[in-house]
């Protein structure tokens, strides 16, 4: 059983470590001159002045969408994990871990929903850039914890405290 918890546990982990490198680094989308862009902010080489041009993100709705999106999974992918340790030093003998198994499908919901957003209207998100480029490390990482977080929620739903 101590096995199983500390598996469990390290999945948690890796999916909030997966979250939080998508959400808030650099890379989701990847421009032709090895530029990325990222949820926050659009920060481009400016070859005329040699230095970084960075400026907010557009008004686009789809992208603070996805902005949303990946904050409330990282928020509900946390709040599952303190739910977890709270169930596992609180709980009876043979309960079921369902508050936590919810939180965590509903984190790879919204992990889901932010990625296949991203994905439809990306070019709607990137349009006042270059023509050309590619979806970043970021976005795969995110489409990685989706999984992850569709089976942890599950395992932990089926997950029985035993002493």
């Amino acid at each position: 059983m101590s096995l199983l918890l500390l598996v469990v546990s390290a999945l948690h982990i890796l999916i909030l470590i997966l979250l939080f490198v998508a959400t808030l680094d650099k890379s989701w989308w990847t421009l032709p001159g090895k530029e990325s862009l990222n949820l926050w902010y659009d920060c481009t080489w400016n070859n005329d002045t040699k230095t970084w041009g960075c400026s907010n993100v557009s008004e686009n709705g789809w992208l603070k969408a996805v902005q949303v999106l990946m904050v409330l999974s990282l928020i509900l992918c946390c709040l599952s994990f303190i739910l977890f340790m709270f169930q596992l030093y609180t709980m009876r003998r043979g309960g079921l871990f369902y508050a936590t198994g919810l939180c965590q499908l509903c984190t790879s919901v919204a992990v889901f929903s932010g990625a296949l957003i991203y994905a439809i209207h990306a070019e709607e998100i990137v349009a006042k850039h270059p023509r050309g480029g590619s979806f970043g490390y970021c976005f795969a990482l995110a489409w990685v914890a989706f999984p992850l977080a569709l089976v942890s929620g599950i395992v932990y739903i089926h997950l029985r405290k035993r002493e």
